[in-house]
């Protein structure tokens, strides 16, 4: 059963990039709270300063925004780079399922940044991927989801059209 690595980011080129748009405002946040803290710093007695503990607390979170960003950036597998086989559940391809109602399901598997489920964007890490991932077209399965095991028949498997 072909699984994915928790440590790993897959992201579409597009989601790349929106991750490194999202990281300039918040580098600016963090330059502008560097110099509000040196600042209040100035004031003086920094116990009574609600400025500067302000300040710090939001640095705080900036710089833990900014480590999740720079981490997801730098563990980031692109999909769109990642040869999706004909007939098999991979990251990056498209799946349609029949669960045991009948009712077909079709989703694209991306990575949890990305994930959509409304849309037809499953994360790779959901139950769902994780029971599908590696199965081949025609082939049944059981899936373990929160609610239950569910069986799908996966009828179409394989890359983006």
């Amino acid at each position: 059963m072909e699984t994915t690595a928790m440590g790993d980011t897959f992201l579409t080129r597009a989601g790349y990039e929106k991750l490194i748009k999202d990281l300039e405002p918040l580098k600016k946040m963090k330059n502008q709270l560097s110099q509000d803290i040196s600042e209040a710093r100035e004031k003086g007695d920094l116990k009574e300063n609600a400025e500067y503990h302000s300040a710090k607390e939001k640095l705080g979170e900036v710089m833990g925004r900014i480590a999740k960003i720079n981490d997801k950036l730098q563990s980031a597998k692109l999909i769109d780079d990642i040869k999706v086989p004909n007939g098999v559940v991979s990251i990056g391809g498209s799946v349609t399922v029949k669960d045991e109602d009948g009712d077909e399901m079709t989703y694209i598997l991306v990575g949890e940044d990305e994930s959509d489920p409304t849309g037809g964007k499953i994360s790779v890490y959901s139950p769902l991927a994780q029971g599908l991932l590696g199965k081949k077209q025609g082939e049944k399965v059981t899936v373990d989801l929160p609610a239950g095991p569910r069986e799908f028949k996966v009828v179409k498997a394989g890359p983006l059209s």
